[in-house]
């Protein structure tokens, strides 16, 4: 049901001859509304919870999903995309009929040349199939590689991270779409009535990098109540979320029943759905005053939980604690975490923040990964590695010996996918020696993400909402494809 659907079912015969003002023919209109649809507005509260009565489309793998996004575009060739000619190419020129035209950014449009750079990290070749990971940077993940789905032909068509990080995560590079995670709470609800169905971290690598903006995990034209909710370290993990000075709970309790009545006489009057979810929101921040401290009281962990996803793992806000976190939420009954770590647009110094940035995610991304299979959750979890595009084989920056940049790449970068319904042990997708352009097995975005809302037992073609005159779905409104060849 899309939101407009909902405010027509919800309109009561009082509400509709308010608007009509004595209008006969309003009236008549009105009568004919029926009790069920005068009973739908009291069930929004439950069918938030339970979904779309519709969904799933068939039966799930995966019940929730844990993305580890790094913002900047994390260099394939440097990481995973591994080609031996590559050696023999360093400090060559690009030929132009590998470039083909490509559409170039505002950092390398100005270049006189574009100097090939061959990784300057060592590769090996890891579990059962041999495949190369770099193994100066990616230790840990080298040794899980058997567990992974690591896709080598991802694209895209932006180029810049904001059109782009946008474009990943909502199906177009359009403003004002839902994100994953808000269409997953809208079509599937939240089996946990004291936090949210959808939460996002953020955490910082080497440098802060680009900014990131609260429409990534906004919900667009679904109603507000399934926008992701940003959870921070530090005293107040939720904005607003503590009460202030003065006001116990009891006090609490009592101005919201008051509010809530207020609200309700309001939707008695008007119909909007945001107004149930005003009153939903207010019910769901007070319960999350309880459940959310519980929630990031981590040191009840034992010891061998910060073993496992290493030493920055005790320091709230680091990418490993927000792993921690992650996990924990899975087990609550979250179904949608997203964490974003920062960082990864190197478009200088990129062997030394590369590094960095590595050195900060490789061991707790993993260990997200073991942690969730020792507990028997893996299989009913998607776990996604990856960022918005890749890095360009050329050069930007003054190339020395031991340093140069990179720039943003769309036309082929590597995600990685563990658990709920992927293949284990699986390399998919050829890309040529200059890690350039895709051979075989493409993959865009949007097919990207129709086969993980498959292994959520969610058809994305019949998964869509209409708004301004269009069938409008999370894998955009055209051309996807659930690439089954993934799936396990």
């Amino acid at each position: 049901m899309n939101p407009l659907e909902q405010f027509e079912l919800q309109m009561t015969r009082r509400q509709l001859l308010s608007k009509a003002r004595g209008c006969l023919g309003a009236a008549a209109l009105a009568s004919l509304l029926s009790s069920d649809a005068v009973s739908a507005a009291t069930n929004t509260s439950a069918q938030s919870k339970a979904g779309l009565p519709e969904l799933p489309h068939f039966a799930p793998k995966a019940k929730r999903v844990i993305y580890l996004f790094m913002a900047g575009g994390p260099s394939h060739i440097d990481l995973f995309d591994y080609k031996p000619a590559v050696r023999d190419l360093h400090g060559t020129e690009l030929p132009d009929s590998i470039r083909n035209g490509q559409r170039l950014t505002g950092m390398s449009s100005g270049q006189a040349s574009f100097p090939c750079v061959a990784p300057m990290f060592r590769f090996k070749q890891y579990g059962e199939r041999g495949t190369w990971v770099n193994s100066e940077l990616l230790p840990h993940t080298a040794k899980l590689v058997d567990e992974l789905t690591i896709i080598k032909t991802m694209n895209t068509e932006a180029i810049n991270h904001d059109p782009a990080m946008t474009y990943i995560n909502t199906g177009t590079q359009q403003l004002g779409r839902p994100s994953m995670g808000s269409w997953l709470s809208y079509g599937l609800g939240s089996p946990n009535e004291d936090l949210p169905a959808y939460v996002t971290m953020i955490s910082v690598g080497a440098k802060p990098g680009q900014a990131l903006f609260s429409r990534l995990w906004g919900s667009g034209f679904l109603p507000s109540r399934h926008q992701g909710v940003q959870f921070r370290d530090g005293g107040e993990p939720v904005l607003y979320l503590n009460n202030p000075p003065g006001v116990d709970p009891t006090m609490r309790r009592k101005m919201l029943d008051g509010i809530s009545q207020i609200n309700a006489e309001r939707f008695g009057d008007v119909g909007d759905p945001e107004i149930q979810t005003r009153i939903s929101q207010y019910e769901m921040a007070y319960r999350m005053q309880t459940s959310v401290p519980d929630l990031m009281a981590t040191d009840n962990e034992p010891q061998s939980t910060y073993d496992l996803y290493g030493p920055q793992s005790t320091k709230p806000g680091t990418f490993a604690a927000n792993c921690i976190l992650a996990r924990r939420l899975a087990e609550r009954g979250v179904r949608f975490v997203q964490l974003f770590h920062r960082g990864w647009d190197q478009h200088g110094d990129l062997p030394r923040d590369l590094r960095k940035n590595c050195e900060g995610v490789d061991q707790p991304a993993t260990a997200l990964v073991r942690d969730l299979k020792q507990r028997g959750m893996l299989d009913d979890t998607v776990v996604i590695f990856g960022g918005e595009f890749g890095r360009t084989i050329y050069s930007q920056g003054k190339l020395t010996a031991d340093n140069h940049g990179r720039d943003h790449h769309g036309r082929c970068f590597t995600t990685w996918v563990a658990g709920g319904g992927f293949k284990r042990g699986f390399d998919y997708g050829l890309t040529d020696d200059y890690s350039y352009n895709i051979l075989e097995n493409p993959v865009h975005i949007n097919d990207f993400n129709a086969t993980v809302l498959h292994s959520l037992g969610i058809d994305h073609q019949r998964f869509s909402v209409k708004y301004q005159g269009l069938d409008w779905r999370l894998t955009g409104v055209e051309g996807a494809r659930t690439v089954t060849d993934l799936l396990a």
